[in-house]
């Protein structure tokens, strides 16, 4: 892989859920999506970096800002294609071109319970159902969200939630979401954490003991608001989520650092400890320091691995 110009994809959970059972897997492993740059083809140019614990990533930053990772065109419930971008543009709205923005499926998911038109495959991803969940993070901020039935753990490991609940199943994606839009303007849950206050958050995170306690709070609080709003189309429920094993040591209380550097430029390398969504808990070289590091900022940027290293930066451990 050394010297291949690689265009980073994201962090990705695809594996199995986690099972409850003790000595039970604890969900597939995440991967680094990377596309290879020096294929000519645009299809099938993909390698999958897995993150596990004891995983030494090293790269430089190999072109400046962000390039366009392409689109998605959505045929169905597991069917659907990731046309990569034929022109390699910049990105200029979030990891996408203008041309690749305008013919994303996905962008129009969020209006199709306002009456949005959607084209015939995504309107077959949207008929499958679809769960209502409660997340918490590290220090308590928590959101509501919606996941398809085929992703329902997946997407809540992505997320990096610490500790989650379900509270409705609903028949399809429109109804799920007129659920989230209630539980958002009745019960004052948002329904985005910012990935920045998701790191931050993981630099002192919360007793577990507390974040659990107000997850179940707030989860029952949206159960009894679903349940008092009546209506057709789903049913409440009281299921709690599994998260990772790979996530324990990063959620763990424990005092930590924040990542000094920035993942934008210059040559970065660290073992990858313990990992929640796409933040990472990371040892360094030559310290004994923990670092967070959100991996998420390498996203849709160009970076060649390699047996790169990070400077160990001064800082004080907190007294006690």
């Amino acid at each position: 892989m050394t010297d291949t110009r690689y265009l980073v994809h994201g962090v990705f959970w695809d594996g199995p859920p986690a099972m409850p059972a003790p000595g039970e897997p604890g969900g597939g492993l995440p991967v680094l999506r990377l596309q290879d740059l020096s294929r000519q083809d645009l299809g099938g140019a993909f390698t999958n970096m897995t993150l596990d614990a004891g995983t030494r990533l090293g790269f430089r930053l190999a072109a400046e800002g962000k390039s366009c990772l392409g689109h998605h065109k959505v045929h169905g419930p597991a069917d659907r294609d990731h046309v990569l971008c034929p022109a390699r543009a910049q990105a200029v709205k979030g990891s996408q071109c203008e041309r690749c923005f305008v013919l994303d499926d996905s962008r129009l998911i969020h209006d199709f319970h306002r009456g949005g038109r959607v084209p015939p495959g995504l309107r077959a991803y949207l008929l499958q159902p679809h769960w209502l969940y409660v997340a918490t993070f590290a220090r308590g901020a928590s959101k509501v969200g919606t996941a398809s039935h085929l992703r329902k753990w997946n997407r809540l490991a992505e997320q990096g939630a610490v500790v989650a609940r379900y509270v409705a199943r609903a028949g399809d994606g429109r109804v799920v979401r007129l659920l989230e839009d209630m539980v958002t303007r009745d019960a004052g849950l948002p329904q985005q954490v910012r990935a920045a206050a998701k790191a931050a958050a993981l630099v002192a995170p919360a007793a577990a003991v507390e974040l659990d306690a107000l997850n179940a709070r707030l989860a029952g609080e949206a159960r009894t608001l679903l349940a008092g709003a009546g209506g057709e189309g789903f049913e409440v429920v009281d299921e709690r989520w599994i998260r990772p094993e790979l996530s324990a040591g990063a959620c763990a209380q424990a005092a930590r650092h924040a990542y000094p550097r920035d993942l934008g430029a210059g040559t970065h390398g660290f073992r990858i400890d313990s990992l929640s969504g796409s933040i990472a808990l990371a040892a360094l070289d030559g310290s004994d320091l923990e670092f967070v590091v959100n991996l998420g900022q390498l996203k849709a940027r160009v970076i060649e691995l390699g047996d790169h290293g990070s400077d160990v930066p001064a800082v004080q451990e907190s007294l006690f």
